[in-house]
C-alpha cells in the first residue's frame, strides 16, 4: 500500500458522492430487511434482464473448473486428488473422502466450495503420511458421484483461497437468449464489467443466513455456534453488497471518490494514490478495466479508505449497528474487494439460434463461457441478463 494522500475532487464526484451517501443512508432506514427479497434489494448495472431465462436444467448445464497456478511436486505427505463432482456440495466430498481414508476432517484440504447442482472440477487433499489411499477409493468415490481424474502428492495440504479463480461453461435458455439485443447485451458485461455482489448462495435459501447472522451476533458470535464462519461471512456480505447498490444507483460504482482504495484488475493488489497519477491517468485506467474501486469487508482495523469513501461506508455502522458491532466484537480482520467483476476469456456459443428455434420448435440455448477471480459469483453475470427467481 502506498502513502495515502487524497485525490482532488470535483464538483461532478462530489455530486455523485452525496447521491450514493443518500442511497446508502435510505436504504438502511427500515427496522430490518425482506430476507426473502434480498436480491431484489441490490439493482442491476445494465438496465436489467431482457427477460427470462433458465439455467442448471440439469448439473451438465453448469460447469465449473477450478483454475490454479501451479501444480504438485509429486512427493510429500499429502495426496492431491484432481476430481470432478456431481450432485454432492464440496464439504459431502469432503465427509466421504475422510471416511472412506479413514483421517479426521481437519486433514481433508480444499481450496474454494464448488456448487452442487453442477459438474465441477477440483482438487481436494488428504493427509496421508506414511502411507498410500485405499485401493479402492475411486470406485468408492465413483458410487458416490465422484471421478478421480487424477493422484498426486504433495509436501503441503491445500488451503482456501489458494486458486487463481474457476472457469464456468454455462447453458442458458429462455425469453431473455431469445432477445435480438442478447449479444449485444453480453458484450457490454464482457467490455463495462458487472457489479461484483455477493450472490444468493451467500444468504442461503430465503435469505435465512442473514437472519441467523444477525441473531449470532446480537448474542455475541462463539465459533461453536458458526464453526465454518459462514455467518460472519454473510453479514460481510450483506454489507459489501449494500454500499455496491447505493454506488451503482449513484453511477459511481466503477469510477473514482476521494479517498479511493482501488483493486489491480485480476490479482489481490491493492492500492491508493500518492498522487505520482493524475485524475485522468486513473479515469483511464478504470474506464479500460485495468483497476478497480473497491468496498469493505467489515471488521476490525478500517485504515485504507478515508475522504469521501470512508464517511460514505460509516454509514453502515449507524444503518446496521448490531451487525457492524457484532463483526467487531467476533474479531474479524477489515478487508476490501472490488466493486467491479471483469470476466476473462469469454466466449459466447450457440446451442440452438432464436432462428433455429422458431423454425423447428423449442426454445434458443446458448453457451456462455468465462473465467472469474475466486470469491466471485456467476449470478452475478446471469442477472444482468435474465430474470431468474434464484437471481
Amino acid at each position: 500500500m502506498s502513502e495515502v494522500n487524497d485525490m482532488s475532487e470535483s464538483p461532478e464526484a462530489d455530486a455523485l458522492f452525496a447521491e450514493a451517501l443518500a442511497a446508502l443512508d435510505a436504504a438502511g432506514s427500515e427496522a430490518w430487511v425482506k430476507e426473502a427479497e434480498l436480491m431484489q434489494r441490490w439493482p442491476h448495472a445494465h438496465g436489467g434482464p431482457l427477460g427470462a431465462g433458465d439455467f442448471r436444467h440439469t448439473p451438465e448445464d453448469f460447469r465449473v473448473t477450478e483454475l490454479m497456478d501451479f501444480v504438485p511436486e509429486g512427493h510429500g505427505e499429502h495426496q492431491w486428488l484432481w476430481v470432478e463432482k456431481r450432485g454432492l456440495t464440496t464439504d459431502e466430498l469432503c465427509r466421504e473422502l475422510a471416511g472412506l481414508c479413514e483421517v479426521a476432517p481437519r486433514d481433508i484440504g480444499v481450496a474454494g466450495l464448488k456448487d452442487k447442482q453442477a459438474i465441477t472440477q477440483q482438487w481436494v487433499s488428504v493427509w496421508l503420511p506414511g502411507r498410500e489411499a485405499p485401493q479402492d477409493l475411486s470406485d468408492a468415490l465413483a458410487e458416490k458421484g465422484v471421478r478421480v481424474l487424477a493422484s498426486v502428492r504433495h509436501p503441503r495440504k491445500l488451503k482456501r483461497g489458494v486458486h487463481r479463480g474457476n472457469r464456468f461453461a454455462l447453458r442458458v435458455s429462455g425469453e431473455a437468449v431469445a432477445h435480438p439485443e442478447f449479444e449485444a447485451r453480453w458484450q457490454t458485461l464482457i467490455r463495462d464489467g458487472v457489479p461484483n455482489y455477493f450472490g444468493p448462495q451467500r444468504f442461503g435459501h430465503q435469505g435465512h443466513n442473514l437472519g441467523r447472522a444477525r441473531a449470532v451476533l446480537v448474542r455475541g458470535w462463539r465459533k461453536r455456534d458458526d464453526r465454518s464462519g459462514m455467518l460472519l461471512s454473510t453479514a460481510r456480505s450483506f454489507l459489501f453488497n449494500e454500499v455496491l447498490a447505493a454506488r451503482l444507483k449513484a453511477n459511481c460504482w466503477a469510477t473514482a471518490l476521494s479517498g479511493e482504495v482501488f483493486a489491480l484488475n485480476g490479482t489481490g493488489s491493492r492500492f491508493v494514490t500518492d498522487g505520482s497519477e493524475s485524475a485522468e491517468t486513473l479515469a483511464q485506467r478504470l474506464a479500460s478495466g485495468d483497476i478497480h474501486p473497491t468496498g469493505p469487508l467489515w471488521g476490525t482495523v478500517r485504515a485504507e479508505a478515508h475522504a469521501q469513501v470512508a464517511q460514505l461506508e460509516q454509514v453502515l455502522a449507524t444503518r446496521w449497528p448490531q451487525l457492524c458491532e457484532g463483526l467487531e466484537k467476533a474479531g474479524v480482520k477489515a478487508e476490501r474487494r472490488p466493486l467491479r467483476l471483469m470476466p476473462g476469456k469469454p466466449l459466447l456459443e450457440w446451442d440452438i439460434t432464436p432462428e433455429q428455434a422458431k423454425t423447428e420448435g423449442g426454445e434458443a440455448s446458448v453457451w456462455l463461457h468465462f473465467d472469474l477471480p475466486r470469491g466471485s459469483f456467476a449470478t452475478g453475470l446471469l442477472r444482468e441478463l435474465i430474470a431468474h427467481p434464484l437471481l
